[in-house]
């Protein structure tokens, strides 16, 4: 799930306002039904430079993760948060925001290995190690709270979350997280008993 950006403006530097405009658009309407034309009009930047920026649609979708990644604006990024034990952080993977004013998008990285199929192609491997490090962050997690067979528990966590996301995407139904969120409980409580 991805927080919405405003419509960049002039001034701010043609890197930011090209990176600004793609997340947009990628939100909105999908990373291969936006074309580099169409953010280069948003952002605005002329092609010539969006291309020297971005060299390749890849270059921008990975940039473009990248950024969601460090800027904390998936929902991998409540592994991070400190004011939570490391059960609720787990737990919190299956709330599914629910905005409210348009369809729920689901998790970017699958979206983008979805519309970059070559597993050889920069945008899908940048998904791939961005969800193997979300798996290994999830099993950090569980070894903390004592969990037997963390690399296990740990995989079908990620597989839990993952499916909550794409399915509250397809149904465009944010309760999909509870019922995750159920399993996820029932996995955890039985490999802590």
């Amino acid at each position: 799930m991805v927080e919405r950006n405003p419509t960049p403006r002039r001034g701010r530097g043609a890197r930011q306002r090209i990176l600004s405009s793609a997340t947009a658009l990628f939100e909105a309407q999908g990373i291969n039904a936006t074309g580099m034309e169409e953010v280069a009009s948003r952002a605005p930047v002329s092609k010539r430079t969006l291309y020297i920026h971005f060299p390749t649609k890849d270059d921008l979708v990975v940039a473009y993760l990248r950024h969601l990644t460090e800027a904390g604006l998936t929902i991998e990024s409540v592994l991070d948060r400190r004011d939570l034990t490391a059960r609720e952080r787990l737990l919190a993977l299956f709330t599914v925001p629910d905005n409210g004013t348009g369809p729920i998008r689901g998790c970017p990285f699958v979206d983008a290995a979805a519309e970059f199929p070559d597993p050889d192609s920069p945008a899908h491997g940048y998904t791939r190690q961005q969800k193997q490090r979300f798996t290994q962050r999830i099993v950090e997690l569980v070894n903390e709270l004592g969990a037997a067979h963390p690399d296990i528990l740990g995989e079908q966590l990620a597989i839990l979350a993952d499916g909550a996301a794409t399915r509250a995407m397809v149904l465009n139904d944010p309760a999909c997280g509870r019922h995750a969120r159920a399993a996820a409980e029932a996995l955890l409580d039985a490999a802590t008993a």
